[in-house]
C-alpha cells in the first residue's frame, strides 16, 4: 500500500531545500533494481557519508548433525535469556533461502543495524516496545508479526520490565502476503483471512539532527561490519512509496474453518522464498456429525515443517510446553499422538496459538537445537501392540 510521512516536494527528482538554503539528500531505497517495490527517502545529511567502516566478527552458529533422519521436538522455554534483540539471535535452523533464530533479550541496543541480504521477519511471543527506522516508529505488542525489509536502518527499543521472546525469521527474498489472497492490483479480497485494516504502518517520523558517534552494524549473512557516521542515522525529513516495515497481529487473522478437518494452507499468513508461514489461532473446529478434529496423519514429502507453540493446549501432541519448537522433516510420517483422535471427538473449538513455518529446502539445525532437543520425541507415537 502506499504510504507518506513527513514532508516531501510536491515532484519526485526535483530540487528540496532545508530551512537554510541548502539541498536535502534524496534516496530511493527499492528492491530489484529499479523494477520492483520502493520509497524515496529525503535526508538531512547524504546516507553515504560514513566516517569509518571497521571489520566485526562473523556470525557464529555450528551445524549439529543428529546422525539420524528424525522428528525433533525443541524445547526453547529453557534457554538462558541474554544479549540486545538482534546480537541476541541464536540461530536454530537454517538453509539457503531462511535463517530462523529465537531471542530472549535483555539488553538495550546501542547501535542501529541494517540486513543487506535478507527480510526480517520477528514474531512477538513475549514483550512490547517499538521499531524506529528511517521511516518513522513502528510499535509492537505480544503477538505481532513485524516485517522489516532489507536495507532497512532500525533499532528496537524494548519497553517495560516484561521478559522479551522473539522467533525471527531472516529470509533472503521478499517476505509478504500470500499472493493468492490479492488481486492483480494487491488489494485483499475478500475471502483473505485479513485485509488492509489489519496493517499497521510506521507513524511518528522523528527527525534527528544531532551530531556525535552513531553506529550502523551491516549483516551480509554471516559477515558484519560496522559504519560510523557523524551524524544520526534516522535524519529522514519525508519519504512516500510501498517499501517500508510494517506489523501484523496473529490476533486479527481470522481463521477459515469448515464442516471437516482444514488442511494447514488455510491458515497461511505470509509467504517467502521458499517458505510460507501460517497462523494458527482459536477457533472453531470441525462441525460435520461425524467429523474428527484432530488433524489426520501425513507426510510432508517435500517440505520440512517447524511449528512454534506460543499458547493454548495442543490436542495433537503430549508434552509440548510453552514455546516449544517440533521440527517434522521431510519424508516421514507425522500426526496426532496415541489417544489424541479419540480425545478430539466431540470438541467443538481450540484455543491454540501456534506458528507455523514449512521450508521447500531442508533444514539444517545447529548446536542450538541440540541443547535443547528432547531425544525421545521421535518415539511419542509409539504405543506397544
Amino acid at each position: 500500500m502506499y504510504r507518506t510521512l513527513g514532508t516531501i516536494p510536491h515532484k519526485r527528482h526535483t530540487q528540496f531545500r532545508r530551512p537554510d538554503g541548502g539541498l536535502h539528500t534524496e534516496e530511493v531505497f527499492g528492491t530489484e533494481g529499479f523494477s520492483g517495490r520502493q520509497s524515496i527517502l529525503y535526508h538531512v545529511n547524504p546516507p553515504t557519508a560514513v566516517r569509518e567502516i571497521e571489520p566485526l566478527p562473523d556470525r557464529g552458529f555450528e551445524p549439529w548433525q543428529p546422525g539420524v533422519h528424525r522428528h525433533h521436538h525443541l524445547k526453547t522455554a529453557g534457554l538462558v535469556a541474554g544479549g540486545d534483540p538482534v546480537e541476541g539471535r541464536r540461530v536454530f535452523a537454517s538453509n539457503d533461502e531462511v535463517w530462523l533464530s529465537i531471542a530472549l533479550p535483555t539488553e538495550p541496543m546501542a547501535y542501529f543495524h541494517r540486513n543487506a541480504l535478507a527480510d526480517e521477519l520477528i514474531f512477538v511471543h513475549e514483550g512490547s516496545g517499538s521499531v524506529e527506522s528511517s521511516f518513522g516508529t513502528l510499535h509492537y505488542r505480544p503477538g505481532d508479526y513485524l516485517i522489516i525489509p532489507r536495507g532497512t536502518t532500525y533499532r528496537i527499543r524494548m519497553e517495560g520490565t516484561s521478559p522479551q521472546r522473539h522467533l525471527v525469521a531472516e529470509a533472503f527474498g521478499t517476505v509478504a502476503p500470500a499472493s493468492r489472497y490479492r488481486n492483480e492490483f494487491g488489494q485483499f479480497l475478500e475471502h483473505a483471512p485479513y485485509c488492509e485494516r489489519d496493517i499497521r504502518m510506521p507513524e511518528q517520523l522523528a527527525t534527528h539532527d544531532e551530531r556525535g558517534d552513531f553506529e550502523v552494524r551491516v549483516t551480509l549473512g554471516r559477515g558484519r561490519s560496522a559504519y560510523r557516521f557523524d551524524f544520526h542515522p534516522l535524519d529522514v525529513v519525508g519519504w512516500d512509496g510501498y517499501l517500508y516495515p510494517w506489523a501484523f497481529s496473529i490476533h486479527d487473522f481470522e481463521p477459515i474453518t469448515g464442516r471437516v478437518h482444514q488442511p494447514p494452507p488455510v491458515h497461511q499468513t505470509f509467504q517467502g522464498p521458499g517458505f510460507v508461514v501460517c497462523s494458527f489461532v482459536p477457533r472453531k473446529l470441525d462441525y460435520h456429525p461425524e467429523a474428527v478434529p484432530a488433524p489426520y496423519h501425513h507426510s510432508n514429502v517435500d517440505s520440512d515443517e517447524l511449528i512454534y507453540y506460543a499458547n493454548g493446549a495442543f490436542s495433537s501432541r503430549r508434552g509440548i510446553e510453552r514455546a516449544s519448537i517440533t521440527i517434522h522433516p521431510r519424508g516421514l510420517p507425522h500426526g496426532p499422538q496415541p489417544g489424541a483422535v479419540e480425545a478430539s471427538l466431540g470438541r467443538t473449538e481450540t484455543e491454540e496459538l501456534a506458528v507455523m513455518i514449512d521450508t521447500f529446502r531442508p533444514l539444517h539445525l545447529t548446536t542450538t537445537a541440540q541443547s535443547c532437543d528432547d531425544p525421545a520425541y521421535p518415539r511419542s507415537w509409539y504405543r506397544p501392540v
